[in-house]
């Protein structure tokens, strides 16, 4: 396999024009690619900050939920979905499979 650094990481992730949004397992938001940093009003500024603080009790309460079936080994949650968007929650696991996070993923449909 060849040496692939961070740099390149980072580049393949931003090729993707949706909006993807690394959360660790406190809920803190580690990486935005460059469609989540032009999607969200506030952008780069949420980076070290919570996914909680985000969002009112009720999407606390979901995104707890969601988590804790990620937890329980569901990969991908489709949990927000109209005729042009559907939002979701991915397991992210290290190489052991232990799950070190989430990735919050827009899709827009129909484009």
């Amino acid at each position: 396999m060849a040496d692939i650094n961070l740099e390149l990481y980072a580049a393949l992730v931003d090729s993707i024009s949706d909006p993807l949004m690394f959360v660790d397992t406190n809920h803190v938001i580690r990486y935005m690619n460059k469609g989540a940093l032009a999607h969200y009003q506030q952008g780069a500024a949420l980076l070290g900050t919570s996914l909680m603080d985000c969002h009112n009790e009720e999407s606390q309460a979901m995104i707890r939920e969601l988590w804790a079936r990620l937890q329980a080994g569901e990969e991908e949650i489709l949990y927000y979905e109209k005729p042009d968007l559907r939002l979701y929650m991915r397991a992210v696991r290290n190489g052991n499979g232990h799950l070190i996070g989430y990735l919050e993923r827009r899709e827009k449909v129909g484009e």
